[in-house]
């Protein structure tokens, strides 16, 4: 098995609950007998499906999963999904691999919103 698909497995079983720290270069190499480089093509996997997150000085850790809050989306309005730019990912302080959502008023207004955290719903039928 891949080093990729054991950690991701542990992610999803619970072995490895949101916030724990995944291992070290260093340690994950010498545990599974493999160099850094295949760690770090592991770790680098798992980052844009939104499992693991990387910081100094934490290292890498399973990713929280955020809060969402419910967005109305009224009539007329629609919802564009896409991957943010460099800018908006630092100015909404994404994650790597959290998409953005595009919601277009009626009036043309845009909002976006990071995709991880909201939850889209229309207004129930008056």
């Amino acid at each position: 098995m891949q080093l990729a698909d054991l950690i991701r497995e542990q992610i999803e079983t619970g072995a490895l609950p949101a916030g724990a720290n995944v291992g070290s270069e260093t340690r994950l190499s010498q545990e599974h007998r493999i160099g850094r480089d295949a760690v770090r093509m592991a770790i680098s996997l798992l980052r844009p499906e939104g499992l693991v997150t990387t910081s100094r000085p934490f290292g890498t850790r399973v990713r929280e999963a955020p809060r969402r809050r419910q967005v109305e989306l009224g009539p007329g309005s629609s919802v564009v999904a896409r991957m943010p730019t460099g800018n908006e990912r630092r100015t909404l302080q994404l994650d790597e691999g959290v998409p953005v959502l595009e919601v277009h008023g009626p009036t043309g207004g845009v909002e976006l919103l990071p995709g991880d955290e909201v939850e889209l719903v229309r207004p129930p039928d008056a």
